[in-house]
């Protein structure tokens, strides 16, 4: 099975949610990842689908997803051609002891701590899934009591963007004919 990661615009209307989950839910899919927020346009959201599946079935996914009223775009985004992030926060026991060695983490990483206790520590690190996991692994030996992940948040490299509308065409209209 392959990861595919889907970049779906769609109308911000009460369960338009719950019926894209469904569709991949009924299809046997696990979304492994998903974000929705707000995009620049206050009427349309953007929501980040990370599925593993094999190719042929995912085009009936998208086709499925297509037929969705409240679908504009779907695009799957190539690994190569975007950039992709997560954010933990991870709460870790920290001593008088380790306290330095929890800090040089954080640092080696460029994560935030953002809430210190007399014996942990929480943090906040932001990167792509491999970088998660080889700052929690090394976190894992000072024992790791909270953590929480969101989903993957995902855009395309470069200039382009996914919600650019077309510009309306002016179709010229034929003159009256004189009967």
């Amino acid at each position: 099975m392959a990861q595919h990661t889907l970049s779906v615009l769609v109308e911000d209307k009460p369960g338009v949610l719950a019926r894209i989950s469904a569709l991949f839910s009924r299809r046997g899919f696990n979304i492994t990842s998903l974000a929705v927020g707000p995009t620049e346009h206050p009427e349309i959201s953007r929501m980040t689908i990370v599925v593993n599946v094999e190719s042929s079935p995912l085009e009936q996914v998208t086709k499925q997803l297509n037929k969705l009223v409240e679908v504009i775009k779907i695009v799957e985004l190539d690994p190569a051609a975007s950039v992709n992030r997560e954010l933990v926060l991870v709460k870790v026991g920290a001593t008088a002891e380790n306290r330095s060695q929890v800090l040089d983490v954080v640092q080696l990483f460029r994560a935030k701590v953002i809430d210190v206790a007399s014996d942990a520590i929480t943090m906040q690190v932001v990167g792509n899934a491999d970088k998660i996991a080889d700052f929690l692994r090394v976190l894992e030996p000072f024992g790791i009591r909270e953590l929480v992940q969101s989903g993957m948040v995902a855009i395309g490299r470069g200039s382009r963007s996914i919600s650019e509308r077309s510009k309306p065409v002016a179709v010229p209209v034929p003159p009256a004919a004189n009967a």
